[in-house]
């Protein structure tokens, strides 16, 4: 069994990394703070001006939006390293993007649907999904398998930024860059 994974040391390293307080014109997701967006912050309760959104208030988010309610959780006993890969990309793509790459790098992993049935890439942590993920690291050396698919997941969101930097040319290329580091 993997040891249990710390999810409020990786919800404090992505606000450090995320950094306080950000309004560049930029970014089309207006202002944050930690790395949440006024959007996100307004629609879970918080009233106040961005510049003083507390860090307990931006990591209980973090950790309800994008830990438990997309059910990273359930993937963390089964792949610690796995679940904060999709932790880290949901928080800057949305859950939901990093769920549809496990579910597309399971798909493209599973030899031709013998290993197990192909995933309908929706989004959402459910049953099959599950099952998928169990049955990938049962049939690979755990270890071995663990870095292939964070290797796909990789390749994967820096596909998405790569294309969304073609799409969008005038955004903020450093935030793309950063991104790709």
């Amino acid at each position: 069994m993997d040891e249990a994974i710390d999810v409020d040391a990786l919800v404090e390293a992505l606000m450090e990394r995320e950094g306080g307080y950000v309004d560049n014109p930029a970014d089309k997701g207006g202002p944050s703070c930690f790395g949440i967006t006024q959007a996100v912050a307004r629609a879970n309760g918080y009233c106040g001006p961005m510049r003083e959104l507390p860090r307990a208030e931006a990591a209980e988010i973090y950790k309800r939006l994008y830990w438990l309610r997309p059910r990273l959780d359930e993937i963390a006993t089964r792949s610690p390293r796995i679940a904060a890969e999709l932790f880290d990309t949901g928080a800057n793509m949305g859950p939901a993007v990093a769920i549809t790459f496990l579910q597309r790098a399971l798909t493209a992993l599973n030899r031709n649907a013998r290993d197990y049935p192909d995933l309908v890439p929706d989004g959402r942590i459910g049953a099959q999904t599950l099952v998928a993920l169990d049955a990938f690291l049962k049939l690979r050396d755990k270890a071995g398998g663990e870095t292939v698919l964070l290797r796909a997941l990789e390749a994967l969101q820096g596909e998405r930024y790569l294309r969304l930097a073609e799409r969008r040319p005038g955004n903020y290329i450093l935030d793309v860059e950063t991104a790709l580091q």
